[in-house]
């Protein structure tokens, strides 16, 4: 399996701190949080490549990290993509990075070509789990079918501020939205996904529809679940999203 971070946003919310420094690069406990997930990631022995996809603007820094990132090398081959975006406003967003990579290193004919490579995991690169991804891959693995997560979220305001998903007995998605006013559930969903390989063309032939939320992965979900089947992995465990200083600071202490 291939996995893609996506690490081309500007932080614009951390700012000084992440100004002219990437934010999936800070440090948290020693390590980068970059480090963080992609050690997670080689551990599972289910993804033999990484593809980090930043803008311009920091793509100088990632690559410093990836010269030196040799507890990642090895099985797990690390690619590095300048998506040429320089600041906040001509940024790509979530789904066209997506669908940037997925041309850039011809993961369609790569799937199609590699049924180990049978699908693509997508990971935020500023976002923390205290649980391993491996089940999040099995889960993949006996769905086959694309997969996103869900986590139960008791807070009405959070949950108008993420996607909202609801699910059947079977774990597969009904109805997906975007920052819901009045949410049909409480299941929140992060910014992870695994994409099967036959849906891997749907997301390089959507980028120009401009009828879908192409800003952020789960607007595209939205959509997208109206179409094919998509299931929830319930998440064991719990992310932390490093959004502002404060979350900076205490995942800094707590993690």
């Amino acid at each position: 399996m291939k996995c893609i971070v996506l690490a081309a946003g500007y932080a614009t919310r951390l700012y000084p701190l992440t100004e002219n420094f990437p934010k999936p690069l800070l440090d948290v406990k020693g390590k980068s949080i970059l480090d963080w997930l992609l050690e997670d990631v080689k551990s599972t022995g289910m993804v033999d490549e990484a593809i980090i996809v930043s803008n311009h603007k920091f793509y100088n820094i990632f690559k410093d990290w990836t010269d030196k990132a040799d507890n990642l090398s090895g099985a797990m081959k690390l690619t590095l993509l300048d998506d040429g975006s320089t600041d906040n406003d001509n940024r790509f967003g979530a789904v066209k990075d997506i669908a940037f990579a997925i041309n850039k290193c011809q993961l369609i004919k790569e799937c199609n070509e590699d049924e180990k490579n049978d699908g693509v995991l997508v990971l935020a690169g500023d976002n923390l789990l205290d649980f391993s991804i491996k089940g999040f891959l099995d889960f993949y693995k006996e769905k086959r079918a694309t997969c996103i997560m869900r986590h139960f979220e008791p807070s009405l305001e959070k949950l108008q501020r993420t996607g909202v998903v609801e699910v059947n007995d079977y774990d597969k998605v009904i109805s997906m939205e975007e920052k819901p006013a009045k949410p049909k559930s409480n299941w929140a969903v992060p910014p992870f996904y695994i994409y099967g390989k036959d849906d891997l063309p749907v997301i390089v032939n959507c980028v120009n529809d401009e009828e879908i939320n192409l800003d952020a992965p789960g607007g595209f979900i939205e959509w997208f679940c109206k179409k094919r089947e998509v299931y929830a992995y319930e998440m064991p465990g719990k992310r932390y999203d490093i959004g502002n200083r404060e979350s900076l600071e205490w995942i800094r202490e707590n993690y």
